[in-house]
């Protein structure tokens, strides 16, 4: 697998797997170049015909036949030049399109738990900026990288076949070009890839800056943070010229031994042709086509560098894509449409258990688990209230029950069956999660109460709204529900927002519901209406609340308190049927 500081390799073999909506127009373009390269020698065979037969003196009857097939291969070369560009270029789109559709579906895979442990500005820096740099990779160097084999081998015979002696001159001076372009790229890795990390470092940081202004504001931090994004850019534009001078450097190492090369052909031709040992017409031709043995061995090293920037940022997403989900259903392969396949075991929370049994949960980087050994059964029809102090693993344990995380211990069954083995959508059509601070996307407001069902009709859309009491706020928006709400939804206060979840979790009408700790950063009256309406929604379904309060005016079947990731026995207010830890 390559890796960021690894020796430098022509071609990351992984890219071109993930990337296989490419392979048609890279083919189309290498094909293409293929006829470009004998188009180029018929080229100068004729040129130097005609040059030939000019300086001989013949008639226009023998030199007009020759100019009309010059000019019509001239016009196939310009044909195959351009084709070949347009198919690299529809190459790198296509790969550019389908490395972000599936990075979007592996993240999708891998869950909120391993993205909490990222950084969220190095992924889209990599998702938007990066992709965008492999169009030099694959519009550019890819094929040149295959033209750089084709040609010059072409060159060699052709002329071989008419000057051995400068054919062994070029076959000597040749490896030249390639050696120095690798002795200059070993160099460039390591600055490229120091100029995408900070690239990514400015991305995140600036992403933290603009979430955070309003706090910075007011604790008086803005200025030294613009300070801080002063010196990372200063950073990164010291290391951009950085690795442009070693770009322009290598471009004058390789150009200046192709024309040592070139002159040393040029100087042994000239030498033979004034010793009568070598004919003017095949003279001219090894003339013609001893810098395009060059050419492409050059147009490979400057293309590497402009595309270096892009294959870092490829790097790092085909990393992404060999990172394996935590979840085993995750690991195989989508199933179509969002549906099971026919022999991944099915569940119905309606009639089912769910069933903890030793459960343990532990995050990288940390000392201690986030659950220790929970067991626990869940019934259908449940109403259980979870409460414990920060930190003391409520949201972990409803994590696991949305499978955003796996059990590092223990195990977790659904009916009797492990629930590692039911298909995560199955799973989750069946589950309705209301959390802390809902997140709602710049889309109408109709398309995120319906976020769970897209196809669900506009009635049902306003009876769910209805439910939630979102429907008079929604009515007074400037254009309804059809009313987009932007970017995190500002223009709504945070109980409106939090009805608008309600109103999903009612037309989800799902039998698990997960609550965690909806009312908590809502005043009292706000709150005490959100609770009502929980109410509603609560009934006839498995509810797990999670709260810091110690009264729920709906009653708990069952009151558990957690601590340090241990499950105790409720204290306090909380009267319910004692639950104790495995031991």
């Amino acid at each position: 697998m390559n890796n960021p500081d690894g020796p430098t390799r022509p071609v990351d073999s992984r890219l071109l797997r993930y990337a296989r909506a490419a392979r048609g127009y890279l083919m189309a373009a290498v094909v293409l170049g293929v006829a470009g390269t004998g188009m180029m020698i018929a080229q100068a065979e004729l040129v130097a015909r005609l040059l030939a037969g000019a300086a001989r003196g013949t008639g226009p009857a023998v030199w007009s036949a020759a100019l009309i097939a010059l000019l019509v291969v001239v016009a196939i070369r310009a044909a195959a030049a351009y084709g070949g560009e347009v198919a690299a270029l529809r190459a790198a789109a296509a790969v550019r399109s389908q490395l972000r559709r599936r990075l979007a579906d592996h993240l999708q895979r891998l869950g909120p738990g391993w993205l909490d442990r990222q950084q969220p500005g190095e992924i889209i820096a990599v998702a938007t900026r990066g992709l965008d740099g492999l169009d030099p990779y694959f519009a550019r160097y890819l094929p040149q990288l295959v033209l750089a084999g084709l040609v010059p081998a072409a060159v060699l015979a052709t002329v071989a076949a008419a000057d051995w002696i400068s054919a062994v001159v070029i076959a000597v001076t040749l490896p030249l070009i390639p050696v120095f372009a690798v002795l200059v790229g070993l160099h460039t890795r390591a600055r490229t890839q120091r100029q995408w990390e900070l690239l990514a470092r400015l991305g995140g940081h600036f992403l933290d800056v603009v979430e955070g202004l309003p706090t910075l504001k007011v604790f008086g931090r803005a200025k030294p943070q613009a300070d801080v994004i002063r010196d990372v850019t200063e950073g990164y534009r010291s290391a951009t010229m950085a690795t442009l001078r070693v770009a322009f450097l290598s471009a004058l190492v390789l150009e200046l031994a192709a024309a040592l090369a070139t002159a040393l052909v040029a100087v042994e031709v000239g030498l033979r042709l004034l010793a009568g040992h070598l004919g003017y017409q095949t003279a001219l031709l090894v003339l013609l086509l001893t810098p395009e043995a060059y050419l492409p061995l050059r147009q490979v090293g400057m293309h590497f560098h402009a595309s270096m920037e892009g294959a870092a940022a490829a790097r790092r997403v085909c990393d992404i894509l060999d990172t394996a989900p935590a979840s085993a259903d995750a690991s195989s392969p989508a199933h179509g449409a969002g549906e099971p396949a026919a022999s991944t075991p099915k569940c119905d929370l309606r009639y089912d258990d769910i069933a903890l049994d030793r459960v343990s949960l532990a995050y990288p980087g940390r000392d201690r688990p986030a659950l220790a050994g929970i067991s626990l059964t869940i019934r259908p029809g449940d109403r259980i209230a979870l409460t414990g102090p920060s930190g003391a693993g409520k949201s972990s344990l409803l994590g696991l029950l949305l499978r955003f995380s796996e059990p590092t211990a223990g195990k977790i069954t659904a009916g009797g069956t492990d629930l590692a083995r039911i298909d995560e959508n199955s799973w989750r059509r069946q589950v309705a999660w209301v959390p802390q601070r809902p997140y709602l996307f710049a889309a109408t407001v109709a398309d995120n109460i319906a976020l769970g069902r897209p196809d669900t009709s506009r009635a049902e859309i306003t009876r769910a709204a209805r439910l939630a009491g979102a429907d008079a706020f929604i009515e007074a928006l400037p254009h309804g529900y059809d009313t987009p709400l932007g970017e995190q939804a500002l223009r709504l206060s945070a109980g409106q927002r939090q009805r608008i979840a309600l109103a999903r979790a009612f037309l989800r009408d799902a039998p698990l519901l997960l609550l965690d700790e909806p009312t908590a950063h809502l005043d009292p009256v706000v709150a005490s209406q959100i609770l009502d309406v929980l109410q509603t929604l609560m009934a006839g379904r498995t509810v797990l609340l999670v709260t810091h309060r110690h009264a729920w005016q709906g009653g708990a079947s069952r009151t558990l308190a957690l601590d340090h990731g241990c499950l105790l026995p409720a204290t306090g207010d909380w009267a319910g049927a004692p639950v104790a830890a495995a031991p």
